[in-house]
């Protein structure tokens, strides 16, 4: 696992959000989440964050550093390995303590909620950066979350590292607070954070440096090829690459975003990811063969794909 990390990295790689696979019993798979890591490495994704699609704000305490550092013994020397901090203050510190004896650089903090105040909010996070020394990617989902001047504050006291921006807004929608965080920490600060459609158009329109994606973890050679078109500013190419992941989007959109990725990788053959972390459930069985023939449907054109760029 990597431990030297730059803004540069951001750009380097999509970032993938895998599900946790867990066995039967609910314990942590080291054959399915190594499965999966495995599969992003050879599509060339170097950037793994454990997140939303983990369900990492639900993990308990007496388990994080044991699943941690499972997942880093898993990563190959390349990876760059995201955890999950938070959502809440007093996890943030429980967790701090962890990191504190670990060589994690950056970590996600899980959007937090009511009750804060923007001042209380930047105090928790100097706390946690004080007491651990691991710099924060801040998940922004709503308007106004953290202003853009304490995001520019506390990127220049080293305590934030970058945002990952996932604020919904309709097409051509404008979007001032995304306008007022890229000036205040700049582009290659922020990247997207919902997935390979939402990121033509942040990285043409906005300038931002990368994204995150689910579907990027049955379909790594085709995201990252996405990401390396919107870099050269080739949307014709990105909406391409797009049409094969976009029935499973379309049903993630539909079904749930953390639960269908989580039954995808399963349906698909990739890695059996087992239960679903509570309080999550699995997708209504009414959809499951939708799901699979979208995964298994995704990851055939992603080996040809691959095959293709073999050739």
């Amino acid at each position: 696992m990597r431990h030297d990390i730059t803004p540069q990295d951001l750009a380097a790689s999509v970032m993938a959000v895998p599900p946790l696979a867990l066995t039967a019993d609910g314990a942590f798979s080291d054959t399915a989440n190594r499965a999966v890591l495995d599969h992003l490495r050879a599509g060339g994704v170097t950037t793994v964050l454990y997140g939303g699609n983990a369900l990492a704000q639900h993990w308990p305490m007496g388990v994080y550093a044991d699943w941690l550092d499972r997942l880093q013994a898993m990563a190959s020397d390349d990876t760059w390995l995201l955890p999950s901090v938070g959502p809440d203050a007093g996890k943030m510190m429980d967790q701090a303590a962890v990191l504190k004896t670990r060589r994690y650089p950056v970590a996600l903090l899980v959007p937090m909620g009511a009750p804060l105040t923007h001042e209380g909010m930047g105090q928790a996070l100097r706390r946690f950066h004080a007491a651990c020394g691991v710099q924060l990617l801040v998940y922004i989902k709503t308007d106004g979350y953290i202003p853009a001047a304490l995001l520019g504050d506390l990127l220049a006291e080293g305590v934030v590292f970058g945002v990952k921006y996932a604020v919904p807004r309709s097409a051509g929608e404008a979007d001032p607070y995304l306008r007022d965080i890229v000036a205040a920490i700049g582009a290659n600060r922020v990247i997207s954070g919902f997935g390979e459609p939402p990121a033509i158009a942040h990285m043409l329109r906005d300038g931002l440096a990368g994204f995150t994606a689910g579907c990027v973890c049955i379909a790594p050679a085709l995201s990252m090829a996405l990401m390396a078109a919107l870099r050269r500013g080739d949307g014709e190419s990105a909406q391409r690459l797009l049409v094969p992941m976009q029935p499973l989007e379309d049903l993630r959109g539909a079904h749930g975003e953390i639960r269908v990725l989580h039954d995808s990788l399963a349906l698909s053959g990739l890695a059996d990811t087992g239960p679903v972390l509570l309080p999550m459930t699995h997708a209504d069985p009414a959809h499951r063969n939708a799901i699979e023939a979208a995964a298994r449907g995704l990851l055939a054109a992603e080996l040809e794909f691959r095959a293709a760029q073999a050739a």
